[in-house]
């Protein structure tokens, strides 16, 4: 019912990593939130896969759910609804050896040179659980059964557990075995009358947002740590020079009247919402008034006159 796109988030790290100049002091820190959201987001893939080959028949896959409540967002990696229950698949990407420990109540991972810890996966899911729950009482939705799942989408991954081994493994498992646990559950599950499965999801759907963060606020990131210029369509590299009515590359000599379009919208998606004109030759590298003016009428932005600035 609701496929996944790739994350506003990631979105934002893919630009600033184009854009973020390589001797920013925390330019590493940047790099690996980069490469986990993608690791995250390639994760989510693996195991949407697994549930969309054996549950998308019987039941309703929302996938990358986000939603409001009292105030404050909460996001859901998978929902499946069934005419059951409720079950949450959230998506672990980790390499290495995996450890449960039911004794202590932590979470760790070792990748053969240190041990780490995180955040007990699930500890967040019940508390994911909690929130849906509130966000099903606001809507006026009765009660209903909600079961969270924790899927290791690396099939290399060891999974271990300290402790009580039959308690966590009625919750973790990789991505391939998720969906066999969400079936076996559910046939021991009487239909549930408050449950219209198809209704509940529409309506999900309608209230989903996209979770977003200032990732250029959470890195202390300023404009002036980015590197201006149009990036070539082709070859990715910025710098194109504005020749007449046309966009042509330094590097690999590609040439295109739109290229300026996607280098605007990045200065958009990074967090500004609007920009004036000195500020659009600047990060267009162009240095003519009037040809920024031009190209600032055929965007989507709009003109506030009493501002002297271009608004979303």
């Amino acid at each position: 019912m609701k496929g996944r796109k790739k994350p506003l988030v990631l979105k934002k790290y893919e630009i600033l990593m184009v854009y973020l100049k390589r001797n920013f002091p925390r330019f590493k820190d940047v790099q690996q939130e980069y490469q986990k959201s993608k690791k995250g987001y390639e994760g989510e893939l693996q195991v949407d896969y697994h549930l969309e080959q054996i549950l998308s028949h019987p039941f309703l896959i929302l996938h990358d759910v986000c939603l409001k409540v009292q105030g404050r967002t909460f996001q859901i990696d998978n929902l499946i609804i069934t005419q059951s229950a409720m079950f949450k698949v959230e998506v672990k990407n980790f390499q290495g050896t995996l450890i449960f420990d039911t004794i202590l109540d932590q979470f760790t991972r070792d990748n053969g040179e240190s041990e780490t810890g995180f955040s007990h996966p699930i500890s967040q899911a019940e508390l994911q659980r909690l929130h849906l729950q509130q966000w099903l009482q606001e809507k006026k939705i009765p009660s209903i059964p909600i079961y969270s799942f924790i899927a290791i989408s690396d099939p290399s991954t060891i999974i271990k557990v300290e402790g009580d081994r039959e308690e966590i493994s009625k919750v973790v498992a990789h991505g391939a075995h998720i969906p066999r646990k969400i079936l076996e559950l559910n046939k021991q599950l009487p239909a549930h009358a408050a449950l219209q499965d198809r209704t509940i999801g529409t309506m999900i759907r309608k209230e989903c947002l996209d979770y977003d963060i200032d990732i250029m606020k959470r890195h202390d990131v300023k404009m002036s740590d980015l590197l201006p210029g149009v990036q070539c369509p082709a070859c990715r590299v910025l710098g194109m020079e504005r020749i007449y009515n046309n966009w042509r590359c330094r590097k690999c000599n590609h040439r295109s009247p739109h290229a300026h379009e996607q280098t605007l919208n990045d200065y958009m998606l990074l967090g500004n919402t609007w920009i004036t004109n000195s500020e659009c030759r600047w990060w267009l590298q162009v240095e003519s008034r009037n040809i920024v003016t031009r190209l600032l009428k055929k965007s989507k932005l709009v003109y506030n006159a009493k501002r002297r600035r271009w608004e979303k």
